[in-house]
């Protein structure tokens, strides 16, 4: 356990966390790592039946992400799976720049209204297919597109002029059934621009995982970013799980995960993303190489699984006990959201809501924020104890 002071967050009141499972809708689900077998294939039968699965055992929220090369389309999916649900937030992926602003405001109110304020965003500013912008370009752009979300959303008119858009329009028909600002915007970067971003706009900060301590500055200098704005901000973060009934069956577990990679198609799963160059990327490299010949880099924190992704790139591997303790020692660091993922999706679902979730007080962070109505009494499938 570490010592490290707790950082200044916006919800200090909320003695559980969001805990998340992942819709690997980007051809990112295997048995062995690299290894495509069309069982696992990113498919709309394949993945809509994890989120369904994850809806049932208990987890909060559902992060479907964005890849042009491989994917989906997010908001069609999300769309999609919005009335096949009943009480999980969905964490849709939207690249700034990808959709003209107001008609992305439109859309994603829309959204809101079938999932009945069950929507949460996850702001990405990539590249766009076949289009190359400096840090700090993509991040204005990003910064555009939120502003103009929220005035469409709060506002009866949208008059905005920027370096990339320029509107003087109604807005009355793409106000998002959730209140106080509409969706809750999650944000991942790690340059200064995204950072400055984030701080002024976001409402949590999404990190990859990395050392307990480096993971603490990464919030401390947020805080402060966000405190000249007159802001606070919540935590969140990414991770790969590996949880079994004792930990040399975990670690047994990552082993056959890695075990049929070849490293140079490791390095080409790596480099195939939008985001390959990025400083968050450069950062999962840079903890790889801190790690010890298992490939751990603290008790529990296996980095091997950077090997062959070119974002999250690290996993809690161990038994229950081990995870569990794990997860306590974030969220007294302030993190308030989790986003898991795990090989194959749909069964590692099943363990960690097996093994670790019933013992997690699991809450929903638009609830908690005022965002959606009060819930409804929830139906006995969920394993989390909830709020």
């Amino acid at each position: 356990m570490t010592n490290l002071p707790p950082i200044d967050i916006r919800s200090p009141h909320i003695d559980g966390a969001e805990v998340s499972w992942f819709a690997p809708i980007c051809n990112g689900d295997f048995e062995y790592l690299g290894h495509m077998d069309n069982q696992y294939k990113s498919t709309w039968d394949n993945v809509s039946k994890i989120v369904r699965r994850a809806d049932e055992l208990g987890y909060r929220n559902v992060l479907c992400p964005s890849s042009y090369q491989v994917g989906q389309d997010t908001l069609s999916f999300v769309s999609a799976l919005g009335p096949l649900t009943e009480q999980i937030n969905l964490l849709a992926a939207v690249r700034c720049g990808e959709v003209h602003p107001p008609m992305l405001a439109r859309a994603l109110a829309t959204i809101d209204h079938m999932m009945k304020g069950r929507l949460t965003v996850n702001i990405i500013s990539s590249d766009l297919p076949g289009q190359k912008l400096a840090s700090a370009a993509r991040y204005q752009r990003s910064r555009e597109v939120i502003e103009i979300l929220k005035m469409a959303w709060t506002t009866d008119h949208i008059k905005y002029k920027g370096e990339y858009y320029d509107f003087d329009l109604s807005s009355e028909p793409v106000k998002p059934y959730q209140q106080n600002g509409g969706p809750l915007l999650y944000f991942g970067g790690y340059s200064p621009p995204g950072v400055d971003l984030c701080a002024q706009h976001c409402d949590v900060y999404l990190m990859w995982p990395e050392t307990t301590k480096r993971i603490h500055e990464l919030m401390g200098n947020m805080s402060e970013k966000a405190a000249a704005y007159g802001r606070k901000v919540d935590f969140g973060l990414r991770i790969h799980m590996i949880v079994r009934e004792t930990e040399k069956e975990a670690k047994a577990a990552a082993k056959k995960l890695m075990s049929k990679l070849d490293a140079d198609h490791g390095t080409e799963i790596r480099e195939r993303a939008q985001d390959a160059k990025s400083l968050g990327v450069s950062r999962q490299s840079a903890m790889r190489d801190m790690s010890d010949m298992e490939g751990f880099v603290e008790d529990n924190l296996w980095t091997g699984i950077g090997r062959a992704r070119s974002g999250c790139g690290a996993a809690l591997v161990g038994d229950p006990d081990q995870i569990y303790a794990k997860l306590q020692e974030y969220m007294r660091l302030g993190i308030r959201s989790f986003i898991f993922s795990g090989y194959p999706h749909y069964e590692e679902c099943e363990l960690f809501a097996r093994y670790v979730l019933p013992r997690l007080k699991t809450v929903s962070l638009p609830q908690e924020l005022g965002r959606q109505p009060k819930e409804t009494p929830l139906s006995p499938l969920g394993a989390g104890q909830r709020r």
